[in-house]
This record gives structure tokens, sequence and C-alpha cells, in this order.
């Protein structure tokens, strides 16, 4: 038998017969793992397995490779925090979406971890969330081993007046080494360099670029599937 005891985020929840659900949980020490939770719908159980719910979990399976069973206690919810707030319920929708989609099962991704939990209890909470958001997207790229480099501009090595992204390569580029390219090139707005105070604009042009490489490099090494749903929502009402 196997079993280990973790905290975590529920990220998806799945209906499984009459009565269950599986559920995907996102800890610290054993990253997105499946389980299920016999009884899951019942109208004591289904209200804690709601996304982005905060869980102590006990995963237990008679070998490692099995589907295994959760037993599960409720930590927080982030429920309260979003439900009034429609922007902030597509941002926690968008997170828990792009974790589920993106994380490879059972494989541990600390950094990535600590970071989605500040981001999903930043939501409902703050306006400064957004900000968060467009990092977090930044940083998930980086875990799935497709990071931009924008330390330096990628034609002239000049480390001021950065401006642009290149598609091709993920690189900063400035303003002076776009030249006639500049129309070719995605956004870089200042907040992604750590500059300025994050305007609703600047967020929706950095949303822009990563999401460019978000469909232009992690969907095709997870097989094609489409982005979700989730982060287009997400987008439109940024929009409005």
């Amino acid at each position: 038998m196997v079993d280990w005891r973790d905290e975590g985020a529920l990220v998806r929840v799945r209906k499984h017969g009459e009565t269950s659900v599986i559920i995907d949980v996102f800890t610290e020490e054993h990253g997105l793992q499946a389980g299920v939770v016999r009884g899951g719908t019942s109208r004591k159980i289904a209200p804690v397995l709601q996304p982005g719910a905060q869980l102590d979990v006990s995963w237990r399976a008679r070998l490692e490779e099995h589907l295994g069973s959760y037993t599960v206690e409720p930590v927080r919810s982030r429920a309260a925090a979003v439900m009034g707030d429609r922007l902030a319920l597509a941002g926690l929708n968008a997170v828990c979406a792009l974790l589920a989609f993106a994380l490879p099962e059972r494989a541990a991704h600390p950094q990535l971890y600590r970071q989605s939990i500040t981001l999903m209890d930043l939501l409902g909470n703050t306006d400064a969330w957004p900000l968060a958001y467009l990092r977090w997207e930044l940083a998930l790229l980086e875990e799935m081993g497709f990071g931009l480099d924008l330390t330096e501009c990628a034609a002239t090595g000049a480390v001021d007046d950065l401006a642009y992204v290149s598609p091709k390569t993920g690189r900063a580029v400035s303003a002076e080494g776009a030249g006639i390219w500049a129309d070719k090139l995605l956004p870089l707005p200042p907040c992604l360099l750590g500059i300025g105070t994050a305007p609703d604009e600047e967020i929706r042009d950095g949303l822009v670029t990563t999401g460019y490489f978000l469909r232009t490099r992690l969907v095709p090494a997870l097989g094609d599937r489409p982005l979700p749903s989730a982060r287009q929502r997400l987008i439109d009402l940024l929009n409005r």
C-alpha cells in the first residue's frame, strides 16, 4: 500500500460513477495528482470540493501507478472571496484550468506551487492581482521549459529601452533594435520588467505576449490540445 499526506489546491473536479468524483489537487511535494473521493457528490462534501479550495489531503493506492483515493479536510475556501467579483472568479478559473492543462501528473513544482497559492489568495482581496496573474503566466512558461529571456536586447545587447519580444526566440528587443521590424514583434510592457504601476493596458499587452507563447510553445508540446477556454473568458473580461 502506498500513501501520503499533503496540502494543496483543488484545480479540477470530474464526476466518477453515481456518487464519487475524481479531483486533481496541486500539492507542493507531490505535484498535480488525481484521486477518487468516495461520496464526493454528497451535500456534505460537494460544497468543499470547489476549484481553488485549499485542502489537507491523504492519498492512498495499492500501487504507486494506480488511481488512488483521497480523503480530504478543508483548510480554506476561496469561493467566498471571488463569488461576488466576476473578474476575480474568472481569474481563479483560469489559474485552475491552466494548471490542470499544463502540469505533468505527479511531478513536484514547488516554486510554481508557492506562486500559484499566493496568486489564488490575492484574487478577490486586492485590485492588484491582474499583475500577479500576468507574472504567473510568465512563471508557468518558465516552469514548463519555455521561459522568455527579457534581460537584454537580442539584436544589440542593450539592457535599456526594451520594448518588444521576438516571437521566434522569446528574447527581448529594444526599440532601436526592432527598427523596421517592430510591427512583427510582440509587446513588452514595462510591468513585465518590474517597472511602473501596471495600468490595465499594459496587463492586456503582456497577456497578448504570454498567450502567444502558451499557444505556440506549450500547446504543441502537450499534443496540440487547445488552451482552456477559461483563459479566454478572463481575457475577454479584462478587455471590456
